[in-house]
């Protein structure tokens, strides 16, 4: 396998996507998506070391004849030669057996909102739209950039490995709660508790749709689209993806959309924000997975533009980390976190109360 230092990514990507999610799994090794491309349609047919040359600034073709011959090019999820030849609609990923880093973790002084922190451990409220970890097109900025500042003076705290205190994540317009390690102790009885599902956690949705069920569960395989490699999807079959199970329970149901409480049995990439789609309750504002259009209701000029300032109030999807449950690595004592709605969460939900007593108030 190629050597990323010594590779054709040198470049920006085409398409971002986030690093820390393996896209392919092969004989039990996972591989990181280093790059995506579409193949524009027109497109003649052109051999795709030609193609990836003109598209990854600061490479060449050697580079991604090598990169090819090391199965790192694929195409529809399958490794290709450097003599294939692109068709109009092909999605062509460039994969590496290991995540990559720009440069080594720069310690940057970012506000944290520390719930609790001890020798151990701290646990931080992120705010919607930071990253926990670099990734493609965010190498500074996130949580762990935040972390390293916070822990610069630490000597347990390795502040140039990116994943060292990390042992879960939310996605970067998720808020919410989450734990960090800050020995090498605490992170092994802390993953073990996340791999062992004996963490507790709780999330707040605003859902489109009102839920018919004050309470659910939704099980079904969660893996990567096998036409899309950005979505996550369920396979009902069980075939493929990893197992998943989110129970939820109806807070509210608010006139074409519900607030919904969801619990995690296990802790899949974008889980609710799949499984509540696959139910047909995609989250509310979720660009991803469809929620940023309008999926119920009426087409009135008046509920379009509510809705458009529903979109402005919350600009993301609508999920919150609420609760965070686990026992401490060394006093094992149970501790368990809980936190307020962030403001534009509340205000969505408010802006919908409103929006329902008046059409109640009508009938």
């Amino acid at each position: 396998m190629l050597d990323p230092e010594e590779s054709l990514l040198n470049g920006p990507e085409e398409i971002q996507t986030e690093f820390s999610d393996p896209d392919f799994t092969e004989n039990g090794r996972d591989y990181w998506e280093h790059y995506r491309f579409e193949v524009e349609k027109g497109q003649v047919l052109l051999r795709i070391d030609k193609y990836l040359t003109e598209r990854i600034k600061g490479t060449s073709r050697n580079r991604i004849q090598n990169a090819a011959e090391a199965e790192c090019i694929r195409v529809n999820g399958k490794a290709v030669k450097s003599n294939y030849r692109v068709h109009p609609g092909d999605i062509i990923s460039v994969v590496m057996d290991r995540p990559r880093y720009e440069n080594e973790i720069v310690a940057q002084d970012i506000p944290l909102n520390i719930v609790y922190e001890d020798d151990e451990l701290l646990v931080v409220n992120k705010p919607a739209g930071m990253c926990v970890h670099p990734g493609h097109g965010n190498y500074d900025g996130t949580l762990v950039n935040a972390l390293a500042w916070h822990f610069k003076d630490n000597p347990n705290y390795d502040v140039t490995d990116p994943r060292m205190g990390l042992v879960h994540r939310i996605d970067k317009d998720t808020s919410g709660l989450l734990v960090v390690a800050k020995t090498p102790r605490a992170k092994t009885s802390l993953g073990k508790q996340f791999f062992d599902k004996t963490t507790k956690r709780q999330y707040i949705a605003v859902v489109w749709g009102e839920m018919k069920q004050s309470d659910g569960t939704i099980t079904g395989n969660i893996g990567r689209s096998l036409r899309d490699r950005l979505l996550m999807c369920v396979f009902p079959d069980g075939e493929n993806g990893k197992h998943a199970v989110t129970h939820y329970h109806t807070e509210e149901n608010l006139s074409h959309v519900a607030v919904v409480r969801c619990i995690l049995e296990t802790g899949r990439t974008h889980q609710i924000r799949v499984h509540m789609k696959h139910i047909g309750h995609p989250l509310f504002n979720d660009e991803r997975y469809g929620g940023d259009k309008v999926l119920r209701g009426n087409t009135s000029a008046s509920y379009q533009q509510f809705i458009q300032n529903c979109f402005k109030t919350c600009p993301r999807q609508a999920l919150h980390a609420k609760t965070l449950g686990f026992v401490h690595p060394v006093t094992h004592e149970q501790m368990d976190f809980d936190s307020e709605l962030p403001q534009d969460m509340a205000a969505l939900i408010e802006k919908w109360e409103t929006f329902s007593a008046d059409i109640a108030n009508k009938h």
